[in-house]
């Protein structure tokens, strides 16, 4: 199963493929105590150009590509103007809401339309599959000039 996730990986085939062909009740991880991910940049409430970058932080655990199973590391998921997290114990969506880095990637940049949006970070596990319990940033409000 490791092989095959880290292949689909490879070949980009993460998120909403991937869960699609994911088969029902994938093993949930535990977070360690502690465990924490956040928003570096932008800060709550900046006002920012249409194309922002975002980084990420992280204490408490690594971080590792999808598919490549090592204890207490995972990979980021950047959610933007979602207002549920994504269901537990199944994969993070992967669409224009659900921006996987499953890669390792620790900021990215964004073209966003004017106006308000929310950013939030969570972290999924070698599945996208978010650990137990959630290891999920604070919600910020930016807008966009």
């Amino acid at each position: 199963m490791k092989r095959i996730l880290l292949a689909l990986a490879l070949a980009g085939l993460t998120g909403a493929a991937l869960a699609a062909d994911a088969p029902a009740g994938l093993p949930v991880t535990p977070a360690p105590a502690g465990a924490e991910v956040y928003l570096i940049s932008p800060k709550d409430g900046a006002t920012v150009g249409q194309d922002v970058t975002v980084r990420f932080g992280l204490k408490g655990m690594g971080v590792a590509p999808a598919g490549v199973a090592k204890e207490h590391t995972g990979h980021h998921h950047l959610l933007v103007d979602v207002k549920e997290l994504p269901a537990a114990g199944q994969p993070i969506p992967k669409d224009e809401q659900h921006i996987h880095f499953g890669g390792g990637q620790t900021e990215t940049t964004l073209k966003l339309k004017p106006g308000t949006h929310t950013l939030q970070l969570e972290l999924g596990d070698q599945n996208h599959v978010p650990f137990e319990p959630a290891v999920v940033s604070r919600k910020i409000t930016i807008h966009v000039k």
